[in-house]
C-alpha cells in the first residue's frame, strides 16, 4: 500500500499593501496642468520663482525643466500636496 501525503494548502496570499507616498500614480504632467489650473501662471510663478512659471509658461517647457531639477520638482510637489489639502479642507 501507498501512503499519500496531502501537500500543505497554500498560504492565502497577502492584501495588497497600499502606497502611502500620496504623489504615487501622478504624473508630473498631470500635477504641473492641476497647479496651472488651480494657481494660473502669474500665481504659480511667484509662489515658486523659477522662469519657466514666470516667462513663457507652458507644461511642455515647464516639464522638461522640472525633471532636471530634483529641488525645484520638489517645490512642485509640495505645492501640490498643499493645494490637495485646501481642496479638501473647503470641501
Amino acid at each position: 500500500m501507498s501512503e499519500q501525503h496531502d501537500t500543505p494548502a497554500t498560504p492565502p496570499a497577502a492584501p495588497a499593501k497600499k502606497n502611502k507616498d500620496p504623489l504615487h500614480g501622478i504624473t508630473l504632467e498631470a500635477i504641473v496642468t492641476e497647479l496651472a489650473h488651480y494657481f494660473g501662471w502669474r500665481e504659480l510663478g511667484e509662489q515658486i520663482p523659477i522662469r519657466c512659471f514666470q516667462q513663457d509658461p507652458s507644461v511642455s517647457s515647464s516639464l522638461k525643466f522640472l525633471r532636471k531639477t530634483p529641488w525645484a520638482r520638489a517645490k512642485v510637489e509640495s505645492l501640490y500636496l498643499f493645494m490637495k489639502r485646501e481642496q479638501a479642507r473647503s470641501r
